[in-house]
């Protein structure tokens, strides 16, 4: 092991113990047996291990101080989440630390390291790779290893982590915006954007189509549009494949979020075409940019305020072992703006 690998985590490995009894060891806040205790010691003396504030994790004062990892701070999702998850934390008596993963899995691990050493009482995750369908096991053994000692709070999944989950109810989201459209008499109902490896994305896919099925409307393959990313420029992209496909446009189209919304509607207007009279556009998260475009958009929103209150509260909660519940799930509403068409069967 070399020196500038030496941390806690590497001396509980080496020990065969966890990164808690590490810990325990060198702030001594807590009994340790002799055995452990003199193999843990063994190693810090050979390594010339200094602690720092991870080393004192186990001291049992509190911070004060929740971390936040988000994804992007940019996407108008995360950012009006945050700004909830403040206020709420502020009101509790609390401060955030906030970090952002930028989509990079170096970025996300040392961030994640980084928020335990500052010392936070929880962490709460918003974003990354909470968000893959397929959960990375070094990851969730990463998450499970700060979960021993502090609470980890996630608004998606890590499948065989301790992590506490708050949630938005996607199947829901997907069915009061497909129902809506479908009232309004649209049958070619497209969705663009995303990618199914997150879970956010493959959950809509599949309650659209169990949707398309429930009203008896044949499944379109092409009318599913993927993209890599979840921005502006993703869903202009999408929507350009799709009109380079030279195949039959829908009477409407569904975007994974506001942000990728403003891309297909940029590519819908140059490409010719008028919003709604010639296509419906709508989206979810509701977000301040759903009300930028010309028309504003129709989308599905969440009480962001309630959602970060959440998020809070189960962190509170978690650390003072008051046993909050370990998943729960935040309902969507439909906002009706000026996007969506009604269909006239002639």
């Amino acid at each position: 092991m070399g020196k500038e690998s030496i941390n806690i985590y590497a001396i509980a490995k080496e020990a065969g113990v966890s990164p808690a009894t590490v810990s325990r060891v060198l702030t001594k806040s807590a009994k340790v047996s002799k055995e452990k205790k003199d193999r843990v010691q063994a190693l810090i003396d050979k390594y010339n291990f200094k602690p720092n504030v991870l080393a004192r994790r186990l001291s049992n004062t509190e911070s004060k101080t929740l971390g936040i990892l988000s994804s992007d701070i940019r996407n108008p999702f995360y950012a009006s989440l945050f700004v909830e998850c403040e206020k709420a934390a502020n009101a509790r008596g609390y401060t955030v630390l906030l970090c952002n993963s930028l989509g990079k899995n170096e970025l996300e691990d040392s961030q994640l390291e980084g928020l335990f050493e500052q010392r936070v009482d929880a962490i709460i995750q918003t974003g990354g790779r909470v968000d893959e369908l397929v959960s990375d096991e070094e990851y969730v053994e990463h998450v499970n290893k700060i979960a021993d000692s502090i609470p980890v709070i996630i608004t998606g999944k890590l499948e065989g982590s301790e992590c506490y989950q708050v949630n938005i109810d996607q199947g829901h989201a997907m069915e009061i915006l497909m129902e809506y459209l479908i009232e309004l008499g649209h049958q070619e109902i497209a969705l663009v954007g995303g990618r199914k490896s997150a879970k956010s994305t493959y959950d809509k896919q599949l309650r659209y189509r169990q949707l398309l099925r429930r009203h008896s409307i044949k499944f379109n393959k092409d009318w599913i549009v993927e993209g890599e990313s979840y921005d502006i420029e993703g869903g202009y992209e999408c929507m350009n494949r799709l009109f380079e496909s030279n195949k039959k446009l829908p009477s409407a189209l569904i975007a994974i979020n506001d942000f990728t919304a403003i891309g297909i509607m940029r590519s819908i207007r140059e490409h010719g075409l008028e919003i709604p009279m010639d296509i419906s556009v709508a989206s979810f998260d509701n977000t301040f940019v759903s009300e930028v475009p010309t028309p504003k958009l129709t989308t599905v929103g969440y009480d962001y305020k309630l959602l970060g209150e959440t998020l809070i509260d189960v962190a509170i909660n978690a650390i003072y072992k008051k046993d909050p519940p370990r998943m729960q799930l935040i309902k969507s509403e439909l906002v009706i703006r000026d996007s969506c068409k009604e269909i006239v069967v002639k």
